[in-house]
């Protein structure tokens, strides 16, 4: 138990944390899957390979004991990560390993600082953070289990549409095996995935948003191929492009995700950049289902007309619905009126400046600029909401 006297201890380490290299964060990684190679079927092996996980970790635990004497300040941390767990199925016994492996890499890499007062302290925080994860992701799991439509951990779908949206996207609609209903979600969550490509040793976990307003018989995603270059990705994606077709069948997880369309009743701007338009597609088509009342922007970037998915479709939307829709492509000719070259770029009069909410998705650099323009525009960073593709990232 978490006691007063540990918490100077705790804070003590930060630097140490914060500080934490590679060598720190591979040592804890290599040792964990040496030890319990189990695990190996829930982390994703490609932001293994990039850092980008390693990363993220010893981030998070840095914030965890920068905060540990306001912990309501890690509100939002704690329900992103949460629900993210929960499209892996983490259970219980993950947390005593990571614990484990936790503990004795500082005690191996910074034997020295690691004291028996900093294991005790260490130990006791450890148990204290994985019981609020534990506790948050059962009611979550429970509220799913329970719900219309609802389950927990893997549920068979079977493939029922294939559909190719550009040069490198394309969708997959999935139907549960069972004949039943299918649990709703709120417009920008995501599907867990698992599958077996033949040249993985693991079975791979992956989180792909859905692209459609919810409905009760079926799921749709829209995967984009990763081509590789100088890191390993794209092994989920090819493998689904290659391999998956109609009538297959795969194991999905019930939706999950804290970035989500709120109806507050105000103006709503959508901006995205290549396939981040996939969660503001959900979000479109869920606005004009419910014939949303307030202006609605819908703002995509993406490299030519080769790789803009959905284009015919969203521009129908909202000419339906009166909704500005601008495109800006990067390369190529443009031949309509609503496609611009170049950069996405804002013009003050044309966004709600002081009542609009932002929605967010992209790579992470495009996220960081429509952010910064946004906010030197005057927007309020409250109503500016983003979502990371992979292990999270401030912008």
């Amino acid at each position: 138990m978490l006691e007063e006297r540990h918490i100077p201890i705790i804070k003590s380490t930060i630097p140490l944390l914060e500080d934490a290299g590679r060598g720190l964060t591979e040592h804890f990684y290599t040792r964990m899957f040496r030890e319990n190679p189990e695990v190996k079927h829930i982390f994703n092996l490609t932001n293994q390979a990039t850092g980008r996980q390693q990363f993220a970790l010893f981030e998070a635990i840095a914030a965890y004991a920068k905060f540990i004497e306001d912990l309501p300040q890690l509100t939002g941390a704690v329900e992103r990560i949460a629900q993210k767990h929960t499209s892996f199925n983490i259970r219980p016994a993950h947390y005593q390993i990571v614990g484990h492996h936790l503990i004795e890499t500082l005690r191996e890499l910074a034997p020295e600082a690691f004291t028996a007062e900093v294991e005790e302290a260490w130990t006791a925080a450890y148990g204290l953070l994985s019981s609020i994860f534990i506790g948050r992701e059962g009611e979550l799991y429970q509220e799913r289990k329970v719900a219309n439509g609802g389950w927990q951990g893997r549920r068979k779908f079977k493939v029922v549409a294939k559909q190719i949206e550009s040069k490198l996207v394309t969708s997959f609609v999935f139907e549960p095996v069972d004949g039943g209903a299918v649990l709703s979600y709120e417009s920008g969550q995501y599907l867990g995935l698992e599958v077996k490509p033949q040249q993985s040793e693991y079975r791979e976990i992956r989180q792909y948003s859905i692209s459609q307003a919810a409905n009760d018989s079926n799921y749709r995603i829209s995967v984009k191929r990763e081509l590789g270059g100088d890191t390993p990705q794209g092994l989920v994606s090819n493998y689904l492009h290659e391999h998956i077709e109609v009538g297959d069948v795969i194991d999905l997880y019930p939706p999950a995700g804290d970035f989500y369309f709120v109806d507050r009743q105000s103006p709503v701007v959508l901006l995205s950049a290549g396939v981040g338009i996939t969660p503001m597609q959900s979000m479109l088509e869920t606005l004009a289902k419910t014939k949303y009342q307030h202006p609605v922007s819908f703002y995509h970037a993406c490299e030519n007309s080769e790789q803009h998915s959905f284009n015919k479709q969203n521009k129908e939307i909202c000419d339906e619905h009166g909704w500005d829709y601008k495109v800006w492509y990067q390369s190529g000719a443009q031949s309509d009126s609503h496609i611009a070259s170049g950069f996405m770029h804002f013009e003050v009069r044309a966004l709600p400046i002081n009542d609009g909410h932002f929605y967010l998705c992209g790579p992470v650099g495009f996220m960081q600029f429509a952010k910064q323009e946004l906010m030197a525009k005057g927007v309020d960073e409250s109503r500016i909401h983003y979502e990371v593709f992979g292990p999270h990232e401030s912008l």
